[in-house]
């Protein structure tokens, strides 16, 4: 898929100083950010997110977040944001025709990155390491810095470590659950977890079909499908397949939320 940006739209002067923000220390765009430095719709630009999903990832797990986009000052509605980084967006502009306002966009976007990063540099501060082993006070501060560190790793482990067992005890176990009571086990709405789903590329459906699983998942024991033959009054007997996530699915599933 190829967009074509609208050559007559201009990028707003003020939409370069906010391409790119920081998250966690990391630079990063958004979808919509580049849906409305290149004029295109922010429906167009997911779709070309999903349709190179695997090759994006191969720079960083994409992360997504569902925003109220507002237009012309009205009421606005929900709608999934996706949040890149400084190589899934190059990427992801690489895909783009290279006319008009995407050119200009390009730039704007890697100068953005690039002014970020500065800042990002700027607040830390740099230290000579021999000018700190002469200076007693200097050499406390650090130490000081770095026990606290550390004893916030060893805090933070003891929250962490209970979690981690509990998903290896998660993931031997056996059974199954349907989307919907897994999404209850995650704390998610069922509705963000099929698009998640179907983003990681767990779960596909053709039209007028229930959920399938993707080949791929169900080797790796991630999902599996459950058959149901259900026998009506006429005597006529109807077969259901529903796909279901299984123990291992889900400690994967509950891994890659609790790393973010």
């Amino acid at each position: 898929m190829q967009i074509i940006a609208n050559s007559t739209k201009k990028m707003q002067p003020e939409l370069a100083a906010n391409i790119v923000t920081c998250q966690s220390g990391v630079p990063v765009t958004t979808s919509l950010a580049i849906a409305e430095g290149v004029g295109n719709t922010h429906k167009t630009v997911i779709q070309l997110i999903r349709k190179n999903f695997d090759d994006l990832q191969e720079f960083g797990s994409l992360a997504f977040e569902m925003r109220v986009i507002k237009a012309d000052g009205r009421g606005g509605q929900q709608a999934e944001i996706a949040i890149l980084n400084e190589q899934q967006a190059t990427l992801l502009i690489s895909f783009m025709r290279n006319i008009g306002v995407v050119k200009v966009f390009k730039k704007n976007l890697v100068k953005a990155f690039f002014d970020m990063r500065d800042r990002l540099n700027q607040r830390q501060p740099h230290i000579d390491p021999m000018e700190a082993l002469r200076d007693p006070a200097v050499m406390r501060g650090l130490l000081l810095g770095y026990s606290e560190k550390v004893i916030g790793l060893e805090d933070q482990l003891k929250v962490t470590q209970p979690k981690a067992d509990a998903l290896d005890r998660l993931a031997t176990a056996d059974g199954s659950l349907c989307i919907t009571d897994a999404a209850k086990q995650l704390q998610v709405r069922p509705k963000d977890l099929f698009l998640l789903l179907q983003c990681k590329k767990w779960i596909y459906r053709r039209q007028g079909s229930s959920w399938l699983g993707y080949q791929d998942k169900i080797q790796q024991a991630l999902v599996e499908h459950k058959v149901t033959e259900v026998e009506h009054s006429s005597g006529l007997c109807k077969v259901s397949t529903q796909v279901r996530i299984t123990m291992k699915g889900l400690a994967k599933l509950s891994g890659s939320m609790l790393n973010g």
